[in-house]
Order: C-alpha cells, then sequence, then structure tokens
C-alpha cells in the first residue's frame, strides 16, 4: 500500500483552476515513486525536478524531444536522458511527471495513463522531492524567477546550504536546482496552471497579482482567487511577502492579514514594512534605501532596474522577517547577486552594438525591460526591442498593452507568436502588436519570417545600440545569431574598404 504524504488539501479552496490535474489530491512519500520519468526533462523546470529527485537517490529517466545542452547536462549528472518519446521508455517506471505542456496524446503520457502509472505534474514532483524541508515560495506575475535567485544568492552569501528549484539559471554558474544540506528549500512557485498550490509553505512571497494566463483563469477574477488559494496553503504561523506598490499583492495582504496571516508588505509605498527610498538605476547597476528591521540599510545592486530593486526587498523580506537572516548577511549576498539567464543577460558585443536577451512575455515584465534598456543604452545610442508574442490567446489578449509597453523603445520589430501548447487563432499574429506599437506613438515592424531577423536587425544596428530580445519563445536563439551577423557585416566592411 502507498503510504501518502500530507495532503496538498482536500480542503483547497474556490480559485485553482479546474484541469487535467487535481491539486488536492495526497501525494506519495518520496520512497514511494519507485521509478521516474520525466517527459520534457530538458526544460528549465523538469530539469529542476529531475536533479533534485536524483540527488535524493530516486531512479530518475527522462526524454526530450530534442538534444540540448541541458540534456548533455542531465547526461553527464548520470541521468538516462533519450531523444525523442517513445512509449517503450516507460518499462519498469512506477512514476510519471510531466507538465501542463505535455498534451494528453504524448506518446509516452497516454502509455502512462493506459498501464495505470501514476502520473504527477512537475510541481506535485517538486513538492515531494522537498517534503520535510522549511521551504520558502515565491509566485507572482512579474520577478518570481530574479527574487528566487536572489533569495538563494543571499541565503548562500549568509552561510546556508539551501535546497532550490529556479526556472532559470544563474549567471554566477550555478545551476537551476540543488539540493542542499541545510534543510531549508527556495521554490519558484508557478501561477501560469493554478499548481502553486501544492508546495506548503512556511513562507509565501507574492511579487504581483496581474491579469496573466487568462487561457487558464479565464477572469481577471479568478485569477485574483487563485492567488488567494496559494495564500491558504501556508502553514499555520507562517508568513506572507507581499509588494505593496502592485495593487493586487497589496489587496491580497489585506485579504490574508484579515484571516489572521502575518503579513509584511515591501515597496515604495508609505507604510511598507520594508519601504524603497533613494531609489537609482544607472547604466548596469541600481541602489535605493531600504527602511525596515528597526533602521535604514543601503541596498546596492549590480543588476539593473527599478523592478529588479524590489525583487531584492522582497528576498530581503523574506530571508529576514521569515527565517530570521542576518539583515547584512542578506544585503552582502544581493550586492554580490549577477542575474539569471534570460533576465536582462548580457549576450555580447559585436561592433559597438550591446546585445541582451530577456524573458518577459507579459505586458508589465516587457514594460520594465523597455524602462531598463532606456536607461541601460549608451549615449547617443538606440534602443531597439526584437520583441515575440508568447501564445496566441495571450497576444489576443493584450495586443495594445503590449504595443504601449513597447512603445518606449526607438524601434521594434515584432516576430510572429511562439505558438508553445496553442494551436494557431485565425487573425492573431505578430502584425497586432506591432500595429499597436505604431498606435500608442511608437515605430514598429512584423517581420514573420524569423530566419530573416539576424540579418535585418544586423542591418538596422549602428554602433552605440543596445539590442534586446524579448520573449518566451525560442527568440533566445537570436542574439548569438545577431552578433554573428554582425562581426560578418563588419568584417565585409573592411575587406571592402568601407566606412
Amino acid at each position: 500500500m502507498v503510504t501518502e504524504a500530507p495532503g496538498t488539501g482536500a480542503d483547497l479552496p474556490v480559485g485553482v483552476p479546474p484541469g487535467r490535474f487535481d491539486w488536492s489530491t495526497p501525494l506519495p512519500q518520496l520512497r514511494a515513486l519507485g521509478r521516474v520519468h520525466l517527459v520534457a526533462v530538458g526544460g528549465a523546470g523538469m530539469s529542476a525536478v529531475a536533479r533534485l529527485l536524483h540527488g535524493r537517490g530516486v531512479a530518475v529517466s527522462g526524454s526530450d524531444s530534442a538534444d540540448s545542452a541541458m540534456v548533455a547536462a542531465l547526461r553527464a549528472e548520470g541521468l538516462r536522458v533519450w531523444v525523442g518519446h517513445d512509449a517503450a521508455y516507460l518499462d519498469g517506471v512506477d512514476t510519471v511527471v510531466v507538465s501542463t505542456a505535455i498534451r494528453e496524446d504524448n506518446v509516452e503520457l497516454a502509455a502512462a495513463r493506459r498501464l495505470g502509472l501514476r502520473v504527477l505534474h512537475r510541481a506535485q514532483a517538486l513538492a515531494v522531492a522537498v517534503g520535510g524541508m522549511r521551504t520558502i515560495a515565491i509566485a507572482g506575475a512579474n520577478g518570481k524567477t530574479t527574487t528566487t535567485a536572489m533569495v538563494v544568492t543571499a541565503l548562500r552569501h549568509a552561510g546556508l546550504d539551501p535546497t532550490y528549484a529556479i526556472g532559470g539559471e544563474l549567471v554566477d554558474g550555478a545551476t537551476n536546482a540543488h539540493l542542499g544540506a541545510g534543510g531549508l528549500a527556495v521554490l519558484e512557485a508557478d501561477e501560469s496552471d493554478g499548481s502553486f498550490v501544492v508546495y506548503r509553505p512556511e513562507v509565501g512571497v507574492v511579487t504581483s497579482v496581474q491579469p496573466d494566463h487568462l487561457d487558464v483563469y479565464g477572469t481577471v477574477e479568478a485569477v485574483a482567487a487563485g492567488y488567494r488559494a496559494f495564500v491558504t496553503t501556508i502553514r499555520p504561523g507562517g508568513l506572507l511577502v507581499v509588494c505593496a506598490d502592485d495593487p493586487g499583492a497589496a489587496r491580497l495582504g489585506e485579504w490574508a492579514a484579515g484571516r489572521g496571516l502575518r503579513v509584511v508588505s515591501y515597496g515604495r509605498s508609505a507604510g511598507s514594512s520594508w519601504q524603497v527610498t533613494d531609489l537609482s538605476a544607472v547604466g548596469t547597476r541600481s541602489s535605493a534605501l531600504i527602511h525596515g528591521a528597526g533602521g535604514s540599510h543601503r541596498l546596492a545592486l549590480a543588476v539593473p532596474g527599478w523592478f529588479n530593486v524590489l525583487n531584492a526587498t522582497a528576498a530581503l523580506a523574506a530571508c529576514c522577517d521569515g527565517f530570521g537572516v542576518d539583515t547584512r548577511a542578506v544585503l552582502a549576498g544581493l550586492g554580490a547577486f549577477a542575474g539569471t539567464r534570460r533576465r536582462f543577460e548580457r549576450k555580447g558585443v559585436a561592433a559597438g552594438v550591446v546585445v541582451v536577451d530577456d524573458y518577459a512575455h507579459n505586458p508589465a515584465k516587457v514594460a520594465a525591460v523597455v524602462d531598463a534598456g532606456r536607461g541601460a543604452v549608451a549615449d547617443g545610442g538606440a534602443l531597439v526591442v526584437c520583441f515575440q508574442p508568447h501564445l496566441y490567446s495571450r497576444t489576443r489578449d493584450f495586443a495594445a498593452e503590449f504595443g504601449q509597453a513597447l512603445a518606449g523603445a526607438d524601434v521594434v520589430v515584432v516576430l510572429d507568436v511562439y505558438a508553445a501548447r496553442e494551436d494557431p487563432v485565425p487573425g492573431v499574429s505578430g502584425q497586432l502588436v506591432a500595429d499597436a506599437v505604431e498606435a500608442s506613438g511608437g515605430r514598429a515592424r512584423f517581420l514573420p519570417d524569423q530566419a530573416a531577423a539576424p540579418g535585418e536587425l544586423a542591418r538596422l544596428l549602428r554602433s552605440g545600440d543596445l539590442l534586446i530580445t524579448v520573449g518566451a519563445g525560442d527568440i533566445t536563439r537570436l542574439g548569438p545569431l545577431v552578433l554573428a551577423e554582425l562581426d560578418r557585416q563588419k568584417s565585409h566592411s573592411h575587406v571592402h574598404g568601407e566606412s
């Protein structure tokens, strides 16, 4: 008989979106998982789960549709990973782990259902992997990956060894997951499909509550209800940290406090438990004064943007108020934070052009990236943004907001929609966003042929410009191609004596 871990809650409140997974189902103990196979193991979230399960002694295998650096890294760490999908990979497997992005007609998932194998969502498997640990779970429409990484960096700098799972890799060389020895776990909690209700954290952080993932939730009210469901999973005696500057998060904090939960706020708003003042963002650095814990503290970061100051303040509150870590040690750790992959990540310089890549894929994130780019571009240079919309439903629902967010750039090149888990929607393309940029007073063009983008962008760019590639799809591959094309054009001009 399988022994179940403490439940994710038969008392799960209204607000969790309906779907293929029952988040209230009690989860198995780690030892009951048996052999585990992860479908699409090369993804950021799935690979983190694979690493933690492997580290805890579980027999782990995986498959992915294509070879990649992550697949190679997992193999080097001792995991058996196949390229391609085949039901034969389930031979001897007891538990199959998938994400919401894996469709039911995937041959491995279909075989698992047919064979009656245990099927867990990625978040459920992660909750099992960190079972018994004191947990911080960081959620929010914007900033959760960076805030999670900042908490990890601060705790490590303070001499702790947290277990963690992040939806991106740290720039300092650390991986997206690590099994620590200190009994603490730091998790990025994804709200996109409602799965963030499975972790039962001691400390919950919500950076923002904004209308996103409407293809799952349906309405803005349902999104807010989903976050309330997350808050109710915080353990008795635990802590909720919310951004006072975000109206949705602020309302969530008031709701939680009214139900007796301890709540700490942060932000520029007066009355915040940790108030941010004297904010400065110059080039690729930022700083502020943080007032809290009985005093004022200087925060200095090696990453740009006011949003990163807020992310760091959230990390400060979670570490200090949640786990009692010394404020000075946390501030020093935050100062050492070098960033995460795909979060304003510098890809290189060619022909005097700086190329940066960012994962931003909703309007608020895109606006923050454009703002940071505007502050980082060299005097006399232009800010050029190449944006790839993510999901047809999001593009349809938020085209106008994307246009407003992007209009602050000097030039915007919009690629076609990255479908991800969705089928095409008639009449929805990147042209909607390009038109919205123009309607908001910006300058934009739609480039449906992504293969032509490196050449088109290289011809557009001049020395001193900053190019930011933005989106959650495969646009991350574009930066190195543009750099190579810029180098090629520069070499060509030198050979032919062009100036």
